[in-house]
């Protein structure tokens, strides 16, 4: 019967389930027969057919076929209903129940009406009820437990069995839902075994990698799914034995049981599955892996045999034996640089042939197409060494040959001049033709081991390196040797005869003179000159790693947990640190390659043709010190950064404790101009190529001089990577106090960029302490003393200028911008003045615009308006100046508490001298006014003090009126002025100060005529004599009359407007220059004729520093102007 029902699953007929007007309990009879109960439904007979019929299809379907076979027991509960629904109901299950009845049990309706109907009724009507079981009708629950065990029943019924509708549904849900996922991934694992199966092998390297990637995903995703069905499956073990779990004494009924069997069934199912689908992926990963192996064997290949070919094709090429000795240990030298820059191609054949040979016995499935190919690597490498050698042999066969030739013609040479020095009038005697005689006989016992003995044993002996040219010179030693010996022999015929008793005088012939050579050296006839073909030089190999970093995914699984995430953290830190230290390494490898292979060439000998003389002695602007940051990677910071390999997150302490070290980027940076300006005069040089040939780089040396540059920068981005991973871990505040570090010093690094780039400046611009801010402003000024034109000029147009702002000092320039590549296209900024920091107050708000603020100078006698780019660059600047400012005033204070301990215990000292070292007198008056300043409040700074003594860049001579009082106050014992600060003489207000500014808030064109011919701030009373120009002047009357920076001057006479008549001795020209100017023209510079000692003593207090409090704070303090919001 069960095998013309179509299988139902729970999900399909779930809402009709839910009507709960039949259940399976999961009880038993005592047979083991399965109890279906039908509950008291009061719209039992409103169910559709359709549904009725599924409810009761599934429900007999649910257990065993051997339980199901003994017959179902219906329990039909009708106390609450009448008799006419219960005869209806019993017709209605017995028409339509799919499965084997073994018993009929119906509790009738409770009532007395209805339960006498009922047994009436049923009597008579009993044959109505025909069924092949027999209808039990039970008037009470305790009948019923007679028919049923009470722990076989529901509690609704008076039994003890645990039954809950939802959760039984939910159940028979999830494990049908499971069972589908497990037939549903065996067909899956099936489907893509067999597409595993069919695939082709690529034909190269990308394909096959491209297509084991593909196949591993696909996998990777197979597994997923199976790991996720072993969790579903487990996860409705768990529910299904949880009761027993927490209650041993508990025991599963017997559907229960049933779903137990049926959950651990379809679980072993799943893992068998999964185990075969793992057989076949390690074969077919196998075969991908091995597939790919002989992919690149087979590119490898392809590439070592192109090598192999060219190195043979090279080789050939030594086919010259040479033509001297000096010629073959030239070759000689050659074939070994050769054999040398060979070796690692060879060595690559090799390790590739035994790479094919392990390929072979693992049995690998292509030894077919492997097996040729490792036999052809082997032929050629043996034939290229067994060559190489032949070769050498050859070569050192020759030397031989011309070894023995030239101690041939040495030998004939020495004979020859033997012959020509025996003097002619000594050999007339018998005693001095025996002694010549016997010299000769014992030249001629020298000849055994330095003379060709036999021509044609020499010819069969070196037949195999005898050409035609070899052969023609050994022939023309061998007779020069014949000729020599012919020689002998008649000066010894000659000498014997002389030897003899002589009876009477003989006249002696010498031999023609110009028979001998006066020399011992090759005859002119026989002495050959060869040139090499090629120069040795000495190679220097480099090794040379490249860092490689292995790059992994992060697959995260569905439902992460925190210690997931935390363990993600982990392999990202992870990531970061191997890239970190891979870099490291790299970039140390580079620097040596560059320093072996580039900077250490330039002081070879052997590469000194190559260098061009203007490049000479030109390394240290090239490389800089590069040599410097060498050492420190490779000594010092990469083998500390390999320390905290396996604790990522504590990487900062490194940077931190290195952080000094890397100032020695600064250095490099400040001179990587010079240096791209030399490489760009000589980057086509012989040299450069010659050395980037031997390195094998791909890149000039352009490009790895700029690698310092770019490791400073990645290292800020690697600590940012480092820290966005690390943030709740120990190292995170010395990540991010590292990450600090490193970006001031790439701002420091790039100031000093800026600095250096200042022209003009007259001093040591180190002296003037830290760089702390640059950047470019529109500037306006307002001066109390100075030419009028120049004021009215000053209140309208601003000047573009550059602000340098150090600790002692911010200097004004104005920027120019170059033209040309690289570093030179960069902007030049020129001097124009500066203000020390001692005498400078601010004014942070100005009315009207709030990207303005003023900087001022000796009590507002210099007004310098500023206005920022941006409110927010004004903000950044004015905090800065304020906490230079607040520094020297505390350092200030310090030191006068400290003077009044000392005046309170001791007699007061003289003032402390602030003249030149030029000059020697003390000043012991100062001018009380300088001593008083503008009492202003500063929120959170209190009352300060501004100082009267200025020391600009270009300070301003100072007027006879103020010489005069500095010399009338008597020295105020008071350090600082306290006196001054308690109660000053005036005070100013900065809003009234600020209201006549308002017409200059727009700025207009810029113009820089004030700059060139105001003046700064005092009026000097010019005297003619000598004088030293310290800056340019084009704007005389007499448009022909000019005068640059250290012209030197002569101030003739004043004549009318203000004009002075004024020679140039550097050129001859004279010419008229307004007074104002020409005080601006001469600055500081002196004339003997003019200056006083008191002038001069004055001028030299005016320039004098005021930056150390110890030696100046009696004339110097700072001040602040209000602030107005």
């Amino acid at each position: 019967m069960h095998q013309d029902i179509i299988p139902l699953y729970a999900a399909d007929i779930q809402d009709q389930l839910k009507k709960q007007f039949a259940y399976l309990s999961g009880g038993r009879g005592g047979d083991g027969c399965p109890v279906i109960t039908f509950p008291d439904y009061p719209a039992f007979s409103e169910i559709p057919e359709k549904e009725f019929q599924n409810v009761l299809t599934y429900l007999t379907s649910i257990p065993s076929l051997r339980d199901a076979g003994i017959g179902f027991i219906l329990v039909i509960d009708r106390r609450q209903d009448k008799w006419t629904s219960v005869k209806a109901s019993i017709l209605r299950i017995a028409a339509s129940f799919p499965g084997n009845l073994q018993l009929v049990l119906v509790l009738r309706p409770t009532g007395f009406f209805h339960r006498a109907l009922s047994d009436i009724a049923f009597k008579f009507n009993k044959d109505e009820f025909k069924m092949k079981v027999p209808i039990i009708m039970l008037g009470s629950v305790s009948e019923l437990q007679g028919y049923i065990d009470k722990t076989q029943l529901t509690e609704d019924l008076g039994g003890t069995l645990d039954y809950c509708h939802n959760r039984w549904l939910s159940r028979r849900t999830a494990i049908e839902g499971f069972a589908q996922k497990v037939k549903q991934t065996a067909q899956i694992l099936q489907s893509f075994g067999t597409e595993l199966a069919e695939t082709e092998l690529p034909n190269d390297v990308q394909s096959t990698s491209s297509l084991l990637a593909t196949h591993t995903e696909k996998k990777d995703k197979m597994k997923e799914d199976i790991r996720l069905a072993v969790e579903q499956g487990d996860d409705i073990l768990g529910s299904i034995t949880k009761p027993v779990t927490e209650n041993p004494e508990y025991k599963l009924n017997q559907d229960q049981l049933d779903n137990q069997t049926t959950v651990e069934r379809l679980l072993a199912q799943l893992h068998e599955t999964e185990a075969a689908f793992d057989e076949f992926w390690i074969k077919h990963q196998q075969k991908l892996e091995q597939c790919l192996r002989l992919r690149n064997f087979e590119q490898n290949f392809r590439e070592v045999k192109a090598a192999l070919d060219i190195v043979s094709e090279r080789l050939s090429a030594f086919t010259d034996v040479g033509n001297s000795c000096s010629h073959v240990e030239h070759i000689l030298k050659d074939l070994a640089n050769f054999e040398e820059k060979s070796h690692e191609t060879i060595a690559k054949a090799r390790m590739l042939a035994s790479e094919g040979d392990a390929f072979i016995q693992s049995n690998h499935y292509a030894v077919d197409s492997i097996i040729p190919k490792c036999s052809e690597l082997h032929h050629l490498c043996d034939a290229f060494t067994s060559e190489t050698e032949r070769r050498r042999n050859l070569l050192n066969k020759s030397l031989e040959l011309h070894g023995l030739l030239e101690k041939s013609m040495k030998w004939c040479d020495e004979g020859i001049y033997l012959l020509a020095s025996q003097p002619v009038d000594k050999c007339q005697s018998q005693d001095g033709a025996e002694s010549a005689l016997q010299e000769i006989e014992k030249f001629l016992d020298t000849g055994a081991g330095n003379k060709i003995k036999e021509l044609n044993k020499l010819y069969r002996e070196y037949a195999h390196i005898l050409n035609e040219d070899l052969k023609e010179h050994v022939q023309k030693v061998f007779q020069k040797q014949e000729s020599m010996e012919e020689m002998f022999q008649k000066r010894q015929v000659s000498l014997k005869k002389l030897a003899a008793k002589q009876t009477r005088p003989v006249q002696p012939v010498a031999p023609r003179p110009e028979a001998f050579v006066k020399s011992p050296c090759t005859s002119p006839g026989l002495q050959r000159e060869y040139v090499s073909n090629s120069e040795s030089s000495a190679l220097r190999r480099v090794n040379y790693r490249r860092g490689k970093s292995e790059v992994t995914e992060l697959h995260q699984s569905r439902g992460g947990s925190t210690m997931d995430d935390e363990e993600n953290l982990a392999v990202l830190r992870q990531h970061v640190i191997n890239e970190l230290i891979e870099t490291e390494r790299a970039y140390v490898e580079e620097l040596l390659c560059v320093l072996e292979g580039y900077a250490a060439e330039m002081d070879n000998p052997l590469m000194a043709h190559l260098i061009s003389p203007e490049l000479q002695n030109k390394k240290d602007i090239l490389f800089g010190n590069m040599e410097e940051i060498y050492h420190f990677h490779n000594r010092i910071f990469l083998r500390e950064l390999e320390n905290y390999v396996e604790y990522p997150e504590l990487v900062g302490r490194c940077f931190l404790d290195q952080m000094e070290d890397f100032q020695i980027y600064e250095k490099y940076c400040q001179n990587k101009p010079r240096s791209e300006s030399l490489w760009r005069q000589f980057s086509d040089s012989v040299f450069f190529q010659e050395c980037q040939r031997k390195l094998d780089h791909k890149l000039s040396l352009d490009s790895y001089l700029l690698k310092p540059v770019q490791r400073i920068t990645k290292y800020q981005l690697l600590l940012k990577e480092m820290l966005k991973y690390s943030k709740n871990c120990e190292g995170a505040e010395d990540l991010q106090e590292a990450l600090t570090s490193i970006l001031g010093i790439l701002k420091a690094v790039n100031d000093s960029m800026h600095q250096i780039a200042i022209t003009g400046y007259d001093g040591n611009l180190n002296e003037l302490g830290k760089l702390l801010m640059q950047g470019s402003f529109n500037v306006w000024t307002d001066h109390k003393k100075g030419h009028s034109k120049v004021k009215d000029l000053a209140r309208f147009k601003p000047m573009q200028r550059h602000l340098f702002l150090h600790e002692k000092a911010v200097l004004f320039c104005k920027k120019r911008e170059e033209n040309g590549e690289g570093y030179e296209k960069a902007p030049s900024y020129s001097y124009k003045h500066s203000l020390n920091m001692a005498a400078v107050g601010i004014t942070e708000n100005v009315k009207g615009d709030a990207k303005k603020f003023e900087i001022w100078y000796n009590a507002r006698e210099e007004v310098y308006i500023i206005q920022a780019p941006t409110p927010e660059v004004k903000a950044t600047w004015v905090n800065e100046i304020r906490k230079v400012l607040t520094s020297q005033l505390q350092a200030c204070r310090e030191a006068s508490q400290h003077r009044t301990l000392e005046q309170t215990q001791s007699l007061p000292l003289p003032a402390s001298s602030c003249a030149t070292p030029s000059r020697n007198h003390i000043r012991n008056t100062k001018k009380m006014d300088e001593r008083k300043a503008d009492l202003a409040s500063l929120e959170g700074y209190g009352t300060t003090v501004a100082p009267k003594y200025p020391e600009k860049g270009k300070a301003s001579p100072t007027s006879p009126d103020k010489k005069a009082k500095r010399h009338e106050v008597v020295s105020d014992p008071t350090p600082f002025g306290l006196r001054g600060w308690a109660k000053t003489s005036h005070s100013l207000d900065a809003s009234e100060e600020n209201d006549g500014w308002s017409s200059a808030e727009d700025p207009l064109n810029s113009s820089d005529a004030e700059e060139e011919g105001g003046g700064g701030g005092g009026e000097m009373k010019l005297t003619p004599g000598k004088y030293t120009v310290v800056t340019d002047y084009e704007k005389g009357v007499s448009e022909e009359f000019t005068v640059k920076s250290g012209d030197l001057v002569q101030l003739i006479r004043e004549g009318e407007d203000g004009l002075w008549s004024v020679k140039n001795l550097s050129t001859g020209r004279e010419g008229w220059i307004p007074a104002n100017n020409l005080l601006m023209l001469i600055g500081n510079s002196k004339s003997a004729q003019s200056l006083s000692s008191s002038e001069s003593g004055t001028a030299s207090s005016t320039l004098s520093t005021s930056s150390s409090c110890s030696d100046s704070c009696n004339a110097s303090s700072t001040s602040f102007s209000d602030i107005k919001g």
